[in-house]
């Protein structure tokens, strides 16, 4: 939008911000309102779509120091002032050459009076990053796929991306202004949960694997699922409770090409009732094993006399 427009807009009324608001409280204005009138939230709503262009455009100018500036300073003027001119809105005149006073004597405020009156001074701007964010499916996580998002820009998301991801999209951003390049859409990724995998890191895919105690400590193989077929994997004796064991190339697509990894969390399982046989069997073992696991503790434990 040309500077000369800016004073019919009150772009903090829009976000519902005091003139004197942070950069902080103006960024929670926006994303509030956007995420109330995104498109994506009002299908088929023209009014919620207008709205949300003008929230857009709001932020793209209170967000930017450079452009606040200058907003403010075409506001200390435009509203009230005719300027000299006859029908001038009913305002009180103003002599050209006070203008330079108004302004500070030149500087920035020359410039915006540069822009107003279609001097030839102006400089290009890129426009202000914007965000979005959207919810994809597992499936649509692993395989990758193609959202549409306001204004009918499509992003590609790619395979394998993971939760909190962040795509970014060159020049889908807020317009710049006196030609300069548009700024960049920056897409935040959340993936929905998963009953069995848990999405990670270029590919790599967790899986949680509980195992009995009896084979957490004499060694056993287990089966796990994957994306396609189960696997065997070797669970070594002695394996403590978290462990991670980890299978090449069974994860998801990562971005370059290949898979990630299958990350196998091994969970020690503690029956929650137990059998005569089971607990005379694991009283038996408690009195011929005699290594305590709490041994690193015992400095500790004497220190105060508790032993």
């Amino acid at each position: 939008m040309p500077q000369a427009d800016w004073a019919e807009k009150d772009y903090y009324k829009t976000l519902g911000v005091s003139s004197k608001a942070t950069k902080d409280e103006i960024k929670k204005a926006y994303r509030k309102l956007a995420q109330q009138y995104h498109p994506d939230a009002n299908k088929g709503d023209a009014a919620a779509e207008a709205r949300f262009k003008e929230i857009s455009e709001a932020h793209a100018i209170l967000s930017n120091d450079d452009k606040r500036k200058d907003y403010d300073h075409i506001r200390q003027f435009g509203g009230g002032y005719g300027f000299g001119r006859p029908g001038g809105g009913g305002g009180r005149s103003v002599r050209v050459e006070d203008l330079g006073d108004l302004f500070g004597g030149g500087g920035a405020g020359a410039g915006v009076f540069e822009d107003l009156f279609g001097f030839s001074r102006r400089t290009a701007r890129r426009g202000s990053d914007a965000e979005s964010t959207v919810t994809l499916s597992f499936d649509d996580a692993v395989a990758g796929t193609t959202v549409s998002l306001g204004g009918g820009t499509k992003v590609r998301i790619p395979a394998g991306v993971g939760d909190g991801a962040r795509i970014r999209v060159a020049g889908k951003g807020a317009p710049g202004t006196n030609g300069g390049p548009s700024g960049d859409l920056y897409v935040k990724v959340s993936v929905a949960p998963h009953p069995v995998f848990q999405m990670g890191r270029d590919g790599d895919l967790t899986v949680k694997v509980p195992v009995t105690f009896p084979e957490a400590a004499l060694g056993a193989k287990v089966t796990v699922p994957t994306l396609d077929a189960p696997v065997t994997v070797k669970v070594p004796a002695g394996t403590e409770h978290g462990k991670v064991l980890r299978v090449k190339g069974k994860g998801a697509p990562r971005r370059a090409g290949g898979h990630g990894d299958l990350l196998v969390r091994v969970e020690i399982a503690v029956p929650k009732k137990l059998s005569r046989q089971e607990k005379q069997a694991l009283e038996r073992f408690a009195e011929v094993h005699d290594e305590s696991p709490r041994e690193h503790l015992n400095p500790y434990l004497e220190r105060h006399g508790d032993l």
